[in-house]
């Protein structure tokens, strides 16, 4: 029972951390979107690596959310074409929505960020004219770098990994079967950043 109590004590604690120094934060955070532009690198990507890379897919989407002096949080959602690769009779796309977590501490117009978090990752692959979709929990995390040239308006560059963890069923409620297909690739993008 003591063990039980310390244990709800310490997390109270560290829940009461973690909201004062997130309202501390809240108040000099600003909303920002920022659309993005990159491709797809290692894992089940065309490209086996960031660089040397003749098989490139354009990855396009936009980031939003609230950015402060230290922590932010985003949501994404982006989207690419031909993910495994052009062919004439299929095309596969990848589309990912994915909540971040940020931990941003800004070095005046310089902020450098790491991100982390979890969302979904939707797969559709048409082949002889049949659609096969799956959607898979994901998490990602990575890092870049955010450059302000004004108190509204900059550019970053990100690197991010993508893992999907399982591919959920949804044709078989409520019994959802896990498939053992798991993709992962790594992303590299370039956007543009609006604060407001």
């Amino acid at each position: 029972m003591c063990k039980a109590s310390a244990f709800f004590r310490s997390w109270l604690r560290l829940l009461a951390a973690l909201i004062l120094v997130c309202s501390a934060c809240r108040a000099d955070a600003q909303g920002f979107i920022s659309p993005f532009l990159g491709y797809n690198f290692g894992g089940d990507a065309g490209c086996p690596q960031i660089t040397d890379c003749q098989d490139k897919h354009a990855n396009y989407g936009v980031a939003f959310g609230a950015l402060g002096g230290l922590v932010g949080f985003e949501a994404e959602v982006a989207r690419t074409n031909d993910f495994l690769g052009a062919s004439s009779n299929q095309s596969t796309n990848v589309l990912t929505f994915m909540g971040n977590f940020m931990l941003a501490p800004k070095f005046g117009p310089i902020q450098p960020y790491g991100v982390g978090g979890i969302g979904l990752m939707r797969t559709s692959i048409e082949s002889a004219g049949q659609n096969d979709d799956e959607n898979q929990i994901a998490w990602d995390a990575g890092g870049g770098l955010i450059a302000f040239f004004s108190s509204h308006f900059g550019v970053r560059g990100d690197v991010r990994y993508f893992h999907a963890l399982e591919v959920l069923d949804f044709s078989r409620f409520p019994n959802f079967p896990i498939r053992e297909t798991k993709l992962e690739f790594g992303r590299f993008s370039v956007a543009v950043v609006f604060k407001f």
